[in-house]
This record gives C-alpha cells, sequence and structure tokens, in this order.
C-alpha cells in the first residue's frame, strides 16, 4: 500500500509533537525535582527531619527493614520525633502495641519498597565512603536518605504524567492529550502532592494506576491468559501502594466474564488474575502478618469505615477538601470521561465500577475529609482518567479541533489552582493574616486572587 506524501508529513509531525512532549514533562519534573530540593535546603527545619506526616510511617518500614532488618518500628520513631522518654501522646509506641507485640504502622509498604532502590545506593555509596575513611557510617536517618522519598516520589509523579499522556493520545488528539494531563497535573490537587508533599503515598499511587490503566486500555482488545495475569498483578501493585486501590481488581474480573473464550479458559484466567494480585501485594500481607498476626488486616480499627453512613456529597462539594470545590479542573475532566465511555461502549461498565467504588470508599472514610490535605488527596488514584477526561473534553470531536473557550477554561483553572497553593502554603507557614485558610465561600474561591497583592505588600514594606 502507498502511504500518501502528507499522510507522511503529518505523522512525522506528530512524532515531532511526541518527542517534544515528552521532553517537556521531563522538563517539568526536572524543574519541580529542583525546587523541592531547594525548599529542602534552604527551609530547613529546626530538628532537621524532612519526611513529615504520613511519610514518616513510610519511612520507619523502609530505615527498619534496610538497617534493623525488621519491623520493630520504635528505634525509628524515637529518634525521628526526637523522644527522651515515654512522653504523654506517645503510648502507642510504648504500651499500645499490637498482638505481636509491635508498634503499629497505618501505611501501606509500597511507597518504602518503591524509594528502597534509590535509598540502598544512596546508604552503599556512604558506607564504601564510610569504609575508606572519607565519610562516617550512615545510621538510616541521614538527610540524604530522607530526601529520598521526596526524591522519588516526583519522579514517580512524573512518569504518571508520561504514560498518562501516552494513554490520551491514542484516544485524542496530540495536542489535547498534552494540554490534558498538564491541565490535571498541575491544576488540581496532584500538583501538591508532586511538589509539596511527594513523600506521601500519592504520588506512587499515581505512577502504579497510570500503569494499570494504560496496560488495560492497550491489552484489552488482546486478551490472553498472560496478559489477565498481568493486569492482576498490576492491580495488586495499585494495592500495594494504596490499599483502596485494590479495587481496580474489578477491571480484569469484569474483562475475564466478557471475555470471548471457552468457559475453561476463561475460569482459568480468574485464577490467574487473582494469583497475580495476591503475588503482588504479598509483601504487604507478609508486613501484617508480623504487625498484627494475620495477613489480612485494617490497622485502623473497624470504625475506619463507615460502609453505612458514607459522606458522598461532602467528599465531592464541601469546602472541607472536597474533590470538585478544591480542584474544579476535575469537573471537565469528569465530563470528558463520560464522553469517552459514550464513545467507546465496552469501557463503560470497567470505568464506572472503579470511579463509584473510589468515591464510595473516599466518602466512607471516617476521616472522608482526608486530615490534612491540599484537597482530595485520595481521588489521585484516579489522576490517569482524569487526565484522559480532560484530553477528551479539550477534543470533542476527536480531529484535535480543540475549542478555544474550552482552552481559556483550563488556563483560568490552572492559574487558580497556582493561586490557591500559595494561599494554602502561606497559611501554613505561618502568615496567616495574608493568607487565612480555604475555608467558606469568601475565602475559598475569592481570597486567593487577593493573596499576592498583599504578599506584595508586606514585601514593600
Amino acid at each position: 500500500m502507498i502511504v500518501p506524501d502528507a499522510w507522511r508529513a503529518r505523522a512525522a509531525a506528530i512524532d515531532r509533537f511526541t518527542l517534544h512532549t515528552g521532553r517537556l514533562i521531563v522538563t517539568t519534573g526536572l524543574v519541580l525535582l529542583a525546587a523541592y530540593l531547594a525548599a529542602a535546603m534552604i527551609l530547613r527545619k529546626p530538628d532537621g527531619r524532612i519526611v513529615i506526616g504520613d511519610a514518616t510511617h513510610h519511612f520507619v518500614q523502609l530505615r527498619s527493614l534496610v538497617f534493623d532488618r525488621d519491623l520493630d518500628f520504635r528505634n525509628e520513631y524515637v529518634r525521628l520525633y526526637g523522644l527522651r522518654g515515654e512522653e504523654p501522646g506517645t503510648e502507642w509506641i510504648f504500651t499500645e502495641l499490637t498482638a505481636t507485640g509491635h508498634v503499629r504502622n497505618y501505611m501501606p509498604i509500597g511507597p518504602a519498597l518503591l524509594w528502597a532502590p534509590l535509598y540502598l545506593a544512596i546508604a552503599g555509596g556512604q558506607w564504601l565512603l564510610s569504609l575508606a575513611g572519607l565519610a562516617p557510617a550512615p545510621d538510616g536517618f541521614g538527610r540524604s536518605l530522607q530526601l529520598v522519598p521526596g526524591v522519588m516520589g516526583i519522579t514517580a509523579a512524573t512518569g504518571a504524567a508520561w504514560l498518562s499522556w501516552r494513554m490520551a493520545r491514542t484516544r485524542t488528539a496530540a495536542s489535547a492529550a498534552t494540554i490534558g494531563v498538564f491541565g490535571v497535573w498541575l491544576g488540581s490537587h496532584a500538583l501538591y502532592y508532586t511538589l509539596v508533599s511527594p513523600s506521601y503515598s500519592h504520588a506512587p499511587s499515581m505512577l502504579t494506576s497510570a500503569i494499570f490503566f494504560a496496560a488495560w486500555l492497550r491489552w484489552r482488545e488482546r486478551l490472553d491468559l498472560r496478559r489477565l495475569l498481568g493486569l492482576g498483578a498490576l492491580a495488586g501493585l495499585c494495592a500495594l501502594m494504596r490499599w483502596q486501590d485494590a479495587i481496580f481488581i474489578a477491571v480484569p474480573c469484569l474483562e475475564t466474564m466478557r471475555w470471548r473464550a471457552p468457559i475453561g479458559r476463561r475460569l482459568a484466567g480468574a485464577v490467574l488474575v487473582a494469583a497475580g494480585f495476591f503475588a503482588a501485594f504479598s509483601p504487604q500481607m507478609a508486613v501484617w502478618t508480623v504487625l498484627y498476626g494475620r495477613p489480612l488486616a485494617m490497622p485502623q480499627g473497624p470504625s475506619f469505615m463507615q460502609w453505612t453512613a458514607p459522606h458522598l456529597i461532602d467528599v465531592l462539594f464541601s469546602d472541607n477538601h472536597g474533590l470538585f470545590t478544591w480542584a474544579p479542573m476535575l469537573v471537565p475532566a469528569l465530563l470528558g470521561v463520560l464522553a469517552i465511555v459514550r464513545r467507546e461502549r465496552a469501557l463503560a461498565l470497567p470505568v464506572a465500577i472503579v470511579v463509584i467504588a473510589s468515591w464510595y470508599a473516599n466518602g466512607a472514610v471516617a476521616d472522608w475529609w482526608a486530615g490534612e490535605a491540599f484537597g482530595a488527596r485520595r481521588f489521585l488514584s484516579l489522576f490517569p482518567l482524569f487526565a484522559l477526561g480532560l484530553s477528551a473534553w479539550l477534543d470533542p470531536g476527536g480531529k484535535g479541533r480543540l475549542p478555544p473557550v474550552r482552552l481559556v477554561v483550563v488556563a483560568i483553572l490552572l492559574m487558580a489552582n497556582g493561586l490557591l497553593l500559595l494561599q494554602y502554603e502561606l497559611f501554613m507557614k505561618g502568615l496567616r493574616t495574608i493568607a487565612p485558610y480555604p475555608h467558606g465561600w469568601l475565602d475559598m474561591w475569592l481570597t486567593r486572587f487577593v493573596v499576592p497583592f498583599r504578599l506584595l505588600g508586606r514585601w514593600l514594606s
């Protein structure tokens, strides 16, 4: 078949655009990494800690496994929290132990395993330098080792953006895919958990979910036993980063049921999906067996999930970290997801199950607002679907003709997210007269546009 010259020219242009977009994503990740490292060096905390909040509980798992070769976290917590004894409020470290006599840990093991290669490389380098008398022996708590979670988190989020873009450009124009991915990445709470708190589990979750959904959309038309095993394993990998992502296993299970194959092969496929899932999730089950004496556990206790009283409206629209309230960019993204499933009806049920189950699970958590957070951070597992959806919303005809009005909407929402991040961070840094907490109609929607001028006035005065 002879391909017209115009087709070759168009294909070459798309390839060049693809190359440039890939470089742009990597460059953006490097800029965010440089900003994170600069902030870690310039805005040092008095106690020298870098890992804080949820990241602490992931970090103690990694440090204990590498340096102590156990899962007894007491010494790690004592060191990181600077404890001198059994201060009030630390009973959970010293006396309120699990049934197996261990300090409890509420966080999944997956992020620590993702960080492990770089952590081991740096610790190994420090150990070699210590043998040569050029540096002290590493103890696992050094600043360079505490930077590993953030560095790996930014790398993971950048990888998630790249994979989501590659996935989106198979169903929309390349330009729409580029703007859609950057719109969700920089125009929602994904920016905060890439730049400010990349050491939390959300960036690793973004990466594993992007791998899962990209593989599913690529393999679903060519299913075989090997691919079903792979999809089960990828779902288990997602659950290893954040337990709620275990719901992703519904996708390969549904594909197995719809697979046009003899009943025997479909049963074998279902077994392989389960086998792949539990094989990938087995590190978490091993940790739970040590800590709690059983391979499946709810570390936070049975009251953590309020299945019969979910806050389904609040988790979406409340000013207390509601999904769409804090990230309105995700409204057109969701509309785009609906457009995709209307166009490809075979995707409708798997996507609906994942989205609705995520919504219900996040609304049923006792602290549905996710503690102190920049937006509804627990929804970041759906990052690749939102990126695909925004890309589709920008390209309604599928021919690369992006309506200017929609481009303007994305630009405005992206800017608004940056201003909200500035307001939030200034409040968290103590500048509360300049930047009140985003709460209520005025401070949630309007104050962000005034904050830069207040900040400028403070500098000038």
